[in-house]
């Protein structure tokens, strides 16, 4: 079964937890200043610990019979932050044969690779953010990468702006690889840039022929999406058709507190699990991950609490 039918199926899917915060706490490893995590499949150090991180969340989903996500550290791993750094185009190559290399040991049929791509600027605040034709042609570079490399699907994470989400959108459907955009929101039920999740999701799916799989959120506590969910704009037919998941932070603070925080802010596994099962009450969530603080036993309750017992994954005993 391919990625498309998956989430045609309706069947709920566990996405990946938090790779970042966990690399540079308990290995000790530091990203490079361009390409940050993308790098790390250059070193066996990094490698190790990725894979260590990965098989963590795969046994999760092994155990309770659930399709599992996971993406490619390659958000910041564009065309002009690659130009700038050590490495070359085939940086994105490299990192999709590893993690395929990951499915392959850890012997999992149900897995399927994304291509994690981010807007060009700084996803937290909106700077610098492009227009949808500008997007379109910077995009397209990675895209194409992608494609070449075989992934499954491509995923834009935590995107903060409607215009470049847009173009991210054109240049992903140009691939004819099934896609999900995933945006960055306030508990407002905005973007950064303002505009409403509904009025994204219109705007995204008018501007282009093939549409993605689906939307969702990520580096967001479930109690902010909640909220956001909840502004009367955002209570529509489509909205509740389109937005089927979250990768989910631990911590309610909002983009620009926890991109200056200098500890990690976390939370109770059980917790996190009880506010997914909230926000279920008001939206069919399909897709469920971990962002930032989540580690292996946040995704396992979650699992418990939501994924096994709501899905088609055997409930854990």
């Amino acid at each position: 079964m391919n990625f498309k039918n998956v989430m045609d199926s309706g069947n709920k899917v566990l996405m990946e937890g938090a790779l970042g915060e966990r690399l540079k706490r308990e290995y000790g490893l530091t990203f490079d200043e361009n390409v940050a995590m993308a790098g790390l499949v250059k070193a066996p150090k990094g490698r190790a610990a990725l894979q260590a991180l990965w098989n963590s969340y795969i046994e999760i989903a092994k155990e309770h019979d659930l399709p599992f996500l996971a993406t490619t550290p390659t958000r910041r791993a564009n065309r002009e932050r690659i130009a700038q750094s050590e490495f070359d185009e085939n940086l994105i190559r490299d990192n999709v044969e590893f993690l395929k290399r990951v499915r392959r040991e850890a012997n999992i049929a149900n897995m399927f690779i994304g291509g994690l791509m981010g807007c060009k600027g700084d996803a937290y605040t909106a700077d610098l953010i492009l227009t949808a034709d500008e997007a379109r042609d910077f995009h397209s570079w990675q895209c194409d990468l992608f494609k070449k490399a075989e992934v499954d699907f491509l995923f834009a994470g935590i995107m903060p702006a409607l215009s470049e989400a847009i173009g991210m959108a054109q240049a992903m459907e140009a691939t004819g690889l099934p896609y999900i955009i995933s945006f960055m929101i306030e508990k407002n039920g905005r973007l950064i840039d303002g505009t409403t999740i509904y009025e994204a999701i219109c705007n995204i799916d008018a501007q282009v022929s093939r549409q993605p799989l689906c939307y969702m959120t990520n580096c967001v506590h479930p109690d902010v999406l909640y909220e956001g969910l909840n502004q009367p704009f955002n209570q529509t037919d489509t909205l509740r058709r389109r937005f089927k998941g979250i990768q989910a932070n631990t911590s309610p603070l909002s983009p620009a507190e926890l991109d200056g925080a200098s500890d990690l802010k976390s939370s109770d596994p059980d917790l996190l699990a009880s506010s997914i099962v909230k926000l279920s009450k008001v939206m069919d969530l399909s897709i469920v991950g971990g962002c930032c603080g989540t580690d292996h036993h946040h995704m396992e309750a979650i699992t418990k609490k939501y994924l096994s017992i709501s899905g088609t994954g055997r409930e854990a005993k």
